[in-house]
């Protein structure tokens, strides 16, 4: 029984040193790699993006480089080849991830601003020292009276980012104005030190390099104080592009962080600037001037208020949320009360890897507008889970017993399709990636009157 005893400790200490040797060498080959890269220069702007400014006829262009190239420039005109370019130019940061490694880029930001609406430009962007591909966009037209569409999902990864091949034939055929991203990219941005947060922005730039790219914090961004998330893009405002807003169309469009209610390790000051902020901008969006050019108000934010699935780890045992009722116990700064007082006709939401379509909810009551036409002036906010994009977590079951709110559901994997016609008709499609594109789900939304519902 000794001898037994002492063969189990020697063998117990061999892989232990084993497994300490092994740690060692990754460290040591981790540090060279560092090195290595450190030792190549890197000039050539990559993953491109474009966003909005604070107007439709300001864009945003956002890009990285490995080295610094002192230079933040970006030609454009109408035909690259034949007009005249003008050329802007902007600022970089220095970004170092948090990560064992620390690597390192440069992130380039130069906005186009006062841009003819409706007009079809041609950009490259870059330094002296390397330049990227033409690429184009074209801006959106002018004022309130038009049709916008628009693209919207969430919980897109590097790896089996499942709807990405279909969303980049969309968007070469033209057929979206803007993309909106609802949170959690890459699986993760910080992952194997942030080099999967690179691949997936190279990944997206065939969409963003060409379509203006919005988005907002998922829980996925949370590590090192969302920092590759606050670097990386580009929002309108002043909010770190936590929360912003801007209007599209007859569309008054919404972001917010969802997180500031769940990672207040970071501090309580970023949730009550968030909700005061929110505040103000739906009361002013919500003014009857303001209602009536622009009478959609249309929220997006990562995690939902409503729980239509198995695990429910975001969900007390009543289904309850911060995001809907606030902090739990204080019940301070929840969202379902303040969007309701201020009209919000439509929540985008997704966390959730499938979609969702919710009846108008209120204080987990549906208020369809009738038996017949519940979309039809509906007296409640409608919500969306749009979390199906594809990601290396697969995704996610549903209840056995659905809630009585749930309208319609899809495990597929997928997108959802907004275009907003005019001042009383939005329209909805769910597109199926699993389905070869089909549309599982489509539906209007149609009001006479917009405002606060009670």
């Amino acid at each position: 029984m000794a001898n037994l005893t002492l063969l189990f400790l020697t063998l117990t200490l061999c892989v232990a040193s084993t497994v300490q040797r092994q740690l060692v060498l990754e460290d040591i080959n981790g540090k060279q790699n560092l090195e290595k890269d450190q030792n190549i220069v890197h000039y050539q702007p990559e993953q491109v993006h474009l966003a909005f400014g604070d107007s439709l006829q300001d864009i945003v262009v956002t890009w990285s480089t490995r080295s610094s190239t002192n230079q933040s420039l970006v030609n454009f005109a109408q035909d690259y080849v034949h007009d005249a370019l003008s050329s802007v130019s902007g600022s970089w940061q220095f970004f170092q991830d948090g990560g064992k490694q620390g690597r390192s880029q440069y992130i380039h930001k130069v906005t186009l601003s006062s841009l003819k609406p409706n007009t079809h430009y041609e950009y490259s962007c870059g330094s002296d020292l390397g330049w990227s591909a033409v690429y184009s966009f074209k801006t959106p037209p002018a004022g309130e009276d038009w049709s916008p569409s628009l693209a919207i999902y969430g919980d897109m990864g590097n790896e089996n980012a499942q709807s990405l091949a279909r969303l980049q034939q969309d968007s070469q055929l033209g057929m979206y104005d803007a993309i909106i991203h609802v949170g959690d990219f890459a699986y993760d941005m910080d992952s194997n030190d942030a080099r999967v947060g690179d691949e997936f922005m190279r990944q997206i730039e065939t969409l963003a390099a060409y379509v203006p790219y919005m988005v907002c914090p998922g829980n996925h961004e949370e590590k090192y104080n969302f920092s590759n998330y606050r670097a990386r893009f580009n929002m309108p405002g002043d909010g770190d592009s936590l929360w912003y807003s801007f209007n599209m169309g007859p569309v008054h469009f919404v972001s917010f962080s969802t997180e500031v209610y769940y990672f207040i390790n970071y501090g309580l000051k970023l949730l009550t600037k968030q909700y005061e902020w929110l505040e103000r901008d739906l009361a002013e969006a919500n003014l009857p001037e303001n209602r009536a050019k622009r009478p959609w108000i249309i929220t997006y934010g990562h995690r939902p208020m409503y729980c239509s699935d198995d695990k429910e780890y975001d969900c007390n045992a009543k289904l309850e949320t911060y995001i809907r009722k606030g902090l739990p116990t204080l019940e301070w700064f929840g969202l379902e009360d303040l969007f309701y007082k201020h009209g919000v006709d439509v929540e985008f939401f997704a966390h959730e890897h499938f979609y969702t379509r919710l009846w108008p909810i209120y204080d987990f009551k549906v208020y369809n507008g009738s038996a017949e036409a519940p979309y039809t002036n509906p007296r409640a906010p409608i919500q969306i889970i749009t979390g199906s994009a594809g990601c290396n977590e697969n995704r996610e079951p549903f209840s056995k017993d659905l809630p009585s709110w749930n309208a319609f559901h899809s495990n597929d994997y997928g997108y959802t399709r907004l275009k907003a016609h005019n001042a009383t008709h939005l329209h909805f499609e769910q597109v199926s990636d699993d389905k070869d594109g089909q549309i599982v789900d489509s539906f209007w939304v149609i009001k006479d009157k917009h405002g606060a519902y009670n």
